[in-house]
């Protein structure tokens, strides 16, 4: 499977276990039909968490949930300012002005990959 769909279909998931309601459709449009610039920043942050997970010989287990998804929070905060010359402030807040449900997505989402490695 595309590192990227694997990121993506981990957020799928996250999203619809701790989205509070409906999600709104962007947040759970298929692989398939993510826009280009999104899948290209997908693919790019599992490299990233992929990486971390490598280099860290496997320590990187050790991490708290709020350590895991901090940083993938960040991977993706970077992949914004390569995509978007202003991205929309969403795309870029800092880690504590997330919602919970996004917070709980991300660390669900380093998990995912961590499976992977």
């Amino acid at each position: 499977m595309n590192d990227g769909r694997i990121f993506r279909e981990a957020w799928i998931d996250g999203v619809n276990k701790h989205y509070p309601g409906e999600p709104k459709p962007g947040y759970v449009t298929p692989w398939d039909e993510t826009p280009a610039w999104e899948r290209e920043a997908a693919t790019a942050v599992y490299g990233q968490v992929h990486d971390f997970i490598e280099v860290s010989g496997g320590h990187a287990a050790r991490l708290t949930r709020e350590q895991k998804g901090r940083f993938v929070a960040i991977c993706w905060t970077a992949q914004m300012f390569r995509h978007f010359e202003d991205p929309k402030p969403g795309y870029v807040a800092d880690w504590s002005d997330l919602p919970v449900w996004q917070r709980e997505t991300d660390a669900d989402i380093f998990e995912r990959i961590e499976g992977t490695v």
